[in-house]
């Protein structure tokens, strides 16, 4: 009677754990097939090379920016992977918590998809396909978020220019993008991609390092609000001058809301494939 009743106690221990594990599986093959496929629709563009003369009619301070962070020559990236770890704050009434995420980008077609791990949560972000899309899974098993559509398009559109710092070819002037002029300090940065229109107030210190960008964004579902992301810790790496520490807020009515706080571990270009 004791050897069956320790087995019933070892299977409904073991159960949950098996469970767990395969949970993980499946979520580690899927996002390597994410992966897979945000590489496989975007070339490679190294032949195409960054030169002054580019920049030579843009705003003083990006011209300033541009300078500071690249050399002549630099060859456009293609590819981008990272890894990072840090802080993130769930909502505004809970504690932050840690967390160490991987993310892979693409420049020649826009796309990125990053995994963002903590002990109860894993999420996932992406732009692929030229669709966003957010997924919350609760210890890897049940998605509490499955958000998609338009205003999510548009946020993680929003995400992949504004991240672009850490890959700063992806910043020079395009049939997409744009810079204009505000003043001695800062500058308009406009992208106009897959029937989208993005806008950032980007701002800059006399370094020529971007230390803040600003831009309207849906939080959700909800309302467009005012979200923020501020950059320092500059670093050269890869001979490439980019930030490596960054924070994300929500600028509410009622007050700022922290809630990411990046620190990059590791960073690769022109690699397209997965960690």
């Amino acid at each position: 009677m004791k050897k069956i009743t320790m087995i019933v106690i070892l299977s409904v221990i073991a159960i949950p754990v098996i469970v767990l594990f395969i949970g993980k599986i499946n979520l580690s093959i899927q996002f390597k097939k994410e992966v897979a496929e945000l590489f496989s629709q975007s070339g490679n563009i190294s032949d195409k090379t960054f030169s002054c003369e580019q920049i030579s009619g843009l705003p003083k301070p990006v011209q300033r920016y541009f300078k500071h962070v690249l050399k002549e020559g630099q060859p456009c990236i293609s590819y981008v992977r990272l890894t990072h770890d840090g802080q993130f704050k769930p909502d505004q009434k809970k504690d932050w918590v840690d967390i160490e995420g991987e993310q892979y980008f693409t420049t020649e077609k826009p796309g990125f998809i990053w995994k963002g791990k903590t002990s109860l949560f894993t999420a996932r972000d992406m732009y692929i396909s030229g669709k966003g899309r957010i997924i919350v899974s609760l210890l890897s098993l049940f998605k509490v978020v499955n958000g998609e559509g338009t205003k999510y398009d548009q946020g993680e559109l929003l995400r992949w220019l504004g991240e672009s710092v850490w890959f700063p070819t992806n910043l020079l002037p395009d049939e997409y993008l744009r810079w204009t002029p505000i003043d001695s300090e800062s500058a308009g940065l406009t992208f106009n991609y897959n029937g989208t229109s993005l806008f950032y107030k980007v701002n800059f210190n006399e370094k020529g390092e971007i230390t803040q960008l600003e831009t309207e964004r849906y939080m959700g579902e909800d309302s467009l609000e005012t979200w923020v992301g501020k950059l320092r810790n500059y670093k050269e790496i890869n001979g490439i001058i980019i930030p490596t520490k960054i924070e994300a807020i929500w600028r509410l009515k009622s007050g700022d809301f922290s809630y990411a706080k990046f620190n990059v571990k590791k960073i690769e270009y022109d690699k397209a494939y997965k960690f």
